[in-house]
């Protein structure tokens, strides 16, 4: 399956890209739509409690390591410059990865390391919008998910932070656009911006732990995923199609050295305040 294929579905059929999600869902796996949506209607649930739990509450990390900033910024929002929507993303996101990273309960979408973005993506620019709308953003996610997965992959081990937060700013993208009336070509588009957006993204974890830089990488997610939705719902086309953003992360992904892909390494965890800060949770 990829993209292409699902745009051709959807010129035949009518059909916008969260019912094609649907029935691929349905036949996959048996379950009626029914069924179907009513799981996506609990993970939105679990979603909309991470994303409100640390703001609402300072929340720390295990490690200790991270934690505070989301109820710091929420608390902040009154004198941001990203105004209302991207400000309460940002605040979202950064509520998910704290939740995670205190080991509470989160939805990985794709994984937890990027936990944060589809679901502030999804809440902030879905304001106003029916539950039923939110389910089709997240429907559509899971789509654009599913073909990252069969032709990239999602694992920072495998590919960087490209496949975690790259992925999910892209999975984010598409939903907004869906959910907002754009076009099944217009999600594709954001979600090709938004991979190229991030293309290359490295998985540098401080300590080996998905805290630093990784909680205030899903805010960053979650502001380039707003950002490509809304040029897509302008109009504006992105020259390189959704599959072949895919090959190229892809492709990329394999290109990083061992030391930028989750091994602690490389990059913002080789630094000698990396070092340090790892030093001192091991002792």
């Amino acid at each position: 399956m990829n993209a292409e294929q699902i745009l051709a579905e959807c010129r035949e059929t009518g059909l916008p890209l969260s019912k094609i999600a649907v029935r691929r869902e349905s036949a996959a796996t048996g379950l009626s739509e029914e069924e179907i949506r009513a799981r996506f209607d609990r993970m939105l649930g679990v979603m909309e409690k991470s994303a409100s739990a640390a703001r609402e509450q300072a929340v720390y990390s295990v490690s200790g390591l991270t934690g505070g900033d989301a109820f710091r910024y929420e608390n902040y929002r009154g004198r941001s410059l990203l105004g209302e929507t991207l400000s309460l993303a940002v605040a979202c996101a950064l509520s998910c990865s704290e939740v995670n990273a205190s080991m509470g309960r989160i939805v990985a979408c794709p994984t937890a390391g990027s936990c944060g973005i589809v679901p502030a993506a999804v809440l902030a620019a879905g304001r106003g919008l029916s539950r039923e709308k939110l389910i089709d953003g997240l429907l559509c996610a899971g789509l654009a998910g599913q073909i990252i997965g069969e032709h990239a992959c999602l694992a920072g081990a495998q590919g960087g932070c490209q496949a975690e937060c790259g992925s999910a700013a892209a999975m984010a993208a598409a939903a907004v656009v869906e959910m907002l009336g754009g076009s099944p070509q217009q999600s594709f588009d954001a979600a090709a911006i938004a991979i190229k957006n991030t293309l290359g993204l490295v998985c540098d974890p401080v300590g080996g732990l998905v805290e630093i830089p990784c909680v205030k990488r899903n805010a960053g997610g979650v502001a380039g995923a707003l950002c490509a939705a809304d040029m897509a719902l302008a109009g504006i086309r992105s020259h390189i199609p959704f599959d072949d953003a895919v090959e190229a992360m892809d492709r990329v992904g394999r290109q990083l050295p061992a030391s930028l892909r989750e091994t602690a390494a490389g990059g913002l965890a080789a630094t000698v305040t990396g070092r340090a800060l790892a030093e001192k949770i091991a002792r």
